[in-house]
C-alpha cells in the first residue's frame, strides 16, 4: 500500500466537497425556506420576519415561510432550528432575548454560539416605558416616587422571562432602586393587552408597536430607553435624562442558522438582508416606526452578540433576575 497517496486523496476529496458546497450555495434556494420565530404572532420579531421573508422571496424566487414556535423563553423554537439540517432551509429570527438567556437560563438544550451560526442583524429600536392611565404618575420621577412609597405594589408586564421587555424592567429596578413585581406573559401582545386593560400597571414595550397607543391616550408614555430621544416620540424624554442616569436598553433583531450552514449561503443571506434593510424605501418606512437598520458582516455580528451576552450577564447578576 502506498501511504503517500493518502494526503493527495484527502486534499482532492476536500476540494471536491468544497466545490460541491459552493455549487449548492450558488443554486440556493431551490425550494421553500422556513423562518422560525420563537415568539408569538404580532410582536416585532414576527412582524419583521414576515417583512424580510416577503422581500427575500421576491429577491431569491422561492417562498420564505414564517412559522411561530413560541414557548419557554424562546427556547422551543430556537432548539428546533439548532437541531435542523445545516442547509440554509431553516432559519431563526432572534433577538437579544437569546443573548440574555445565555446567563439567565443555565440549562438549555443548545449552546447559542456553538450550535447556531450568526447570519445578519436586522434592526434595533427603543423601548418605551408606559403606564396605565389610572397610575398616579405623569413622569418618571413621580413613578419612581410612587414605587418607593409602595414597594411591591406596582406590577410590570413582559412577554416572558429573558425578553428585552423583562430585562429592561429589571435594569430599571436595579438602577432606580425600586421594587416592582414582574408579571410574565405568553407574548408581547398578551402583555400589552394586560396593560391596556389595567390588569398590570406598566411595561416596557417596543416603541414600534406601543407608540401609537400612547399617542392615542390608551396608555401614558413615561420615558424611552435609548441614549437619545426617539424621532417618533420627540416629546418623551429618555430614562437617562428623566431620572435614571446611564440607562440604556434597546430591542434588536437578527437572523441565525444551524451551525455548519455553508458560509456561501450565510454570506448570500447576509448580503441580501442588508440590501433590503438599508434600501431607501425600507429605511424611511422603518424610521416612521422607530426602527433603525443594522449593518454587519456575519463575523461582526458574532462579535456583537458575544459582547451583548457579557452585557446582560452583568445585568442578570446585579438584578438577581431568575427564571422560576
Amino acid at each position: 500500500m502506498n501511504v503517500r497517496r493518502f494526503p493527495r486523496q484527502i486534499a482532492a476529496f476536500a476540494l471536491a466537497l468544497g466545490a460541491a458546497t459552493f455549487a449548492s450555495a450558488q443554486a440556493y434556494p431551490t425550494k421553500s425556506v422556513k423562518i422560525i420565530v420563537p415568539y408569538s404572532a404580532g410582536g416585532p420579531a414576527d412582524i419583521y420576519a414576515r417583512f424580510i421573508g416577503d422581500r427575500l422571496q421576491k429577491t431569491l424566487g422561492h417562498p420564505f415561510v414564517v412559522e411561530n414556535r413560541p414557548g419557554a423563553g424562546a427556547i422551543i423554537g430556537t432548539d428546533a432550528v439548532a437541531k435542523s439540517a445545516p442547509d440554509g432551509y431553516t432559519l431563526l429570527m432572534m433577538s437579544n432575548t437569546h443573548t440574555v438567556n445565555e446567563s439567565l437560563i443555565a440549562k438549555k438544550p443548545y449552546s447559542l454560539m456553538h450550535d447556531l451560526a450568526p447570519i445578519v442583524p436586522v434592526n434595533y429600536s427603543d423601548l418605551i416605558l408606559v403606564v396605565h392611565p389610572s397610575v398616579a404618575a405623569n413622569n418618571l420621577k413621580e413613578l419612581i416616587a410612587l414605587a418607593k412609597a409602595k414597594p411591591g405594589a406596582l406590577n410590570y408586564a413582559s412577554s416572558g422571562p429573558g425578553t428585552p421587555y423583562h430585562m429592561a424592567g429589571e435594569l430599571f429596578k436595579a438602577m432606580a432602586g425600586v421594587d416592582v413585581v414582574h408579571v410574565p406573559h405568553k407574548g408581547s401582545a398578551e402583555a400589552r393587552t394586560s396593560v391596556l386593560a389595567g390588569n398590570v400597571q406598566m411595561m416596557f414595550d417596543a416603541i414600534t408597536t406601543m407608540a401609537q397607543l400612547a399617542q392615542a391616550g390608551k396608555v401614558r408614555a413615561i420615558a424611552t430607553s435609548g441614549k437619545t430621544r426617539s424621532a417618533i416620540t420627540p416629546s418623551v424624554p429618555t430614562l437617562d435624562e428623566a431620572g435614571v442616569p446611564g440607562y440604556d436598553a434597546v430591542i434588536w433583531l437578527g437572523m441565525m442558522a444551524p451551525a455548519a450552514t455553508p458560509k456561501a449561503i450565510v454570506d448570500l443571506l447576509n448580503a441580501d438582508v442588508q440590501k433590503i434593510a438599508n434600501s431607501p424605501d425600507v429605511k424611511e418606512a422603518w424610521a416612521k416606526q422607530g426602527a433603525v437598520p443594522m449593518r454587519m458582516s456575519p463575523e461582526e455580528f458574532r462579535k456583537f452578540m458575544e459582547q451583548d451576552i457579557q452585557k446582560w450577564a452583568k445585568v442578570v447578576k446585579i438584578s438577581g433576575a431568575k427564571v422560576d
